[in-house]
């Protein structure tokens, strides 16, 4: 039965939530190190651009992580710690936000909890580098209607009620983490239908969400796993991954390259969107090169944020909002969700150093390996252009307490 569904999904390569991959897969990496154990730690003083990060709005990423009934790994000590800290001024950065206790701890202080409270130790991969890809990923803005007004509208689907998730862990133990989707052909599990199956044979009429205006923006949403969607009434609706049709998820990017549209050098999310938009007799032949399709549900309007927080963006893998610029997206089984990252990279639009503390919030399909994630960059046009030409070289710490071992998988969550 396994071999005739559409693909299994092994740890820490399950896309979440929908973010499938990069529109042009990186070359396969090196097989990372389990952990960042075979590196000494460091104290945080000594990371890169460390005096250089105003720690704006990782409070308030913290606090959301903090507000889950149970916080991963450490953090229900962490958070008692966090919540006692000393509160900012009204004003002040950080000013006199909601969170735990009614408030953020004051700039200051927050630094000072992260010197003393952790270690940074840094990531390596099998042959001992230390440096890898990061990329970015955004919440894309779209604009439709709740029913079909022309034939030049593209549907989002929702989860269709036959498609089947089988754990394999069911079947045999060692299989753990690893899922197979299809559906039912009289007593027999077939593969549950591709994207080409989807547009030509319209085997989900009837199981529309939304239906959207622009073709080649419901491609993107599906890579971003969610998104806003701006009604004729000007309400806005918020839709996130509900499932995954089963098929592997193929990059539109080496399509174009291996067809002789674009060069290597070339490819980007601004460039894919820019041919696609150029060749629309082309562009569906295309996109149906990706056989993987992604189904969504609506989710609550984004909460109002606290005075001086930044905004709250769609749940990551952890469950908690994500938040610009402060959440990340990384291959749990190397990196413990809930678990704070020190980034050193490059800025994709100015050049210059990116160099912060994050919070590993978030997985996907395409981020695996230890120093591998996935930089959020928020809602919005700066967001889209800074996620869509994100993909630099850069090196990455897991801010550990201090004197507490990394945990054995990477995942304390599990």
């Amino acid at each position: 039965m396994a071999m005739a569904v559409g693909c299994t999904t092994p740890p820490g390569t399950a896309p979440s939530p929908g973010r499938p991959g990069a529109l042009a897969q990186p070359a396969a990496p090196t097989a990372p190190t389990p952990t960042a154990q075979a590196a000494l730690p460091v104290a945080p003083r000594a990371l890169p651009g460390w005096a250089g990060d105003d720690l704006d709005g990782l409070a308030a990423a913290i606090s959301r992580q903090c507000a889950m009934r149970v916080p991963p790994g450490s953090w229900p000590n962490l958070c008692t710690e966090f919540s006692a800290l000393p509160q900012a001024k009204a004003g002040a950065n950080g000013g006199p936000n909601a969170g735990m206790n009614g408030g953020r701890p004051a700039p200051v202080a927050l630094r000072r909890w992260l010197e003393t409270r952790f270690a940074a130790w840094p990531l390596r991969d099998a042959s001992g580098g230390a440096e890898g890809l990061l990329t970015g990923y955004y919440e894309p803005q779209l604009s439709g209607s709740r029913k079909r007004e022309s034939s030049q509208q593209t549907p989002l689907y929702s989860r269709p009620a036959d498609l089947l998730t089988i754990d394999l862990a069911e079947v045999e133990p060692r299989l753990a983490g690893m899922r197979l989707r299809g559906r039912l052909q009289g007593q027999r599990v077939v593969p549950f239908y591709s994207r080409a199956d989807i547009e030509t044979k319209g085997p989900l009429t009837g199981n529309e969400l939304l239906w959207v205006d622009d073709r080649v923006g419901a491609f993107f949403l599906e890579i971003q796993g969610s998104g806003r969607v701006t009604l004729r009434d000007g309400s806005t609706v918020r839709v996130v991954y509900a499932d995954q049709n089963g098929h592997p998820y193929r990059a539109i990017g080496r399509t174009l390259i291996d067809r002789g549209a674009l060069r290597s050098d070339e490819v980007s999310a601004p460039t894919i969107r820019s041919w696609l938009q150029a060749n629309p007799g082309q562009a569906a032949d295309v996109m149906r090169t990706n056989p993987s399709v992604v189904f969504f549900r609506e989710a609550p309007p984004p909460p109002t944020p606290a005075p001086g927080d930044p905004e709250a963006g769609p749940a990551g893998s952890l469950g908690v909002p994500l938040t610009a610029l402060r959440s990340l997206a990384v291959d749990r089984s190397k990196v413990a969700l809930g678990s704070l990252v020190w980034l050193d990279t490059t800025h994709p639009v100015s050049g210059k150093p990116l160099q912060r503390a994050m919070a590993a919030q978030d997985t996907g399909g395409a981020i695996t390996g230890a120093i591998r994630a996935d930089v959020f960059w928020g809602y919005g046009a700066d967001a889209e252009r800074a996620a869509g030409l994100m993909r630099s070289r850069g090196r990455m710490w897991v801010l550990w307490p201090a004197g507490e071992a990394l945990p054995a998988t990477g995942d304390s969550t599990r």
